[in-house]
């Protein structure tokens, strides 16, 4: 399954809350390889650890017997049945995924998405339509005025990540913003107003 799934975000911060930590530091990823051998008695790297957290470029997709075994680790018989408790328990999907993002299908044109992640890295977003943004605003950050990518979803304390980011005179490539702390600002600005509507 895709790393950037809403179901393996949720893994995650299920583990987080498990070992009461915030897996986002060499340190942190090396303590859950110990803790998920001591609870099962079974090895897993730190490396893929980072690969599905998105702290390093890795594949897409994440390998069933990877999520089989942090399933596992959580309570649940596998993968499987984490997703099926997952597909009968609306509540905890509303709680723990649904009210931490911003969806792009419910934008209009002309809407505008503030971001921010570490360290002092600010963005200004508009929405073109048709899953597209233009960079309006960038404060030390890699992405300038003008530029423009595509996205269908922006989840708090995740990671950004953008497809088809257009910058001038460069081939279109993915790109991932907040890739070891994931945003810490999250604001829509919906069009024709000048409130914000704070989802962090």
């Amino acid at each position: 399954m895709n790393k950037r799934s809403p179901e393996i975000i949720e893994l995650r911060h299920r583990i987080e809350l498990s070992i009461s930590r915030k897996v986002k530091t060499p340190a942190d990823f090396d303590f859950l390889a110990g803790v998920v051998w001591e609870r099962l008695h079974e090895t897993i790297s730190p490396t893929t650890l980072k690969r599905l957290w998105g702290y390093i470029d890795g594949a897409d997709t994440t390998r069933n017997s990877t999520l089989n075994l942090l399933s596992k680790f959580i309570g649940y018989k596998d993968w499987d049945g984490f997703l099926k408790e997952l597909e009968n328990n609306d509540e905890i999907q509303s709680a723990t995924i649904l009210s931490r993002h911003i969806l792009t299908q419910d934008l209009q044109p002309a809407d505008m998405i503030e971001v921010g992640w570490q360290p002092n890295r600010y963005c200004l977003f508009r929405y073109l339509g048709n899953s597209v943004f233009k960079v309006e605003k960038s404060s030390n950050s890699k992405l300038k005025v003008g530029d423009t990518f595509m996205c269908n979803l922006f989840i708090m304390g995740e990671p950004l990540y953008m497809d088809n980011l257009i910058q001038e005179g460069r081939p279109p490539v993915a790109f991932v913003v907040g890739n070891k702390t994931g945003l810490t600002l999250l604001e829509l600005v919906k069009s024709g107003s000048t409130s914000h509507e704070d989802v962090r």
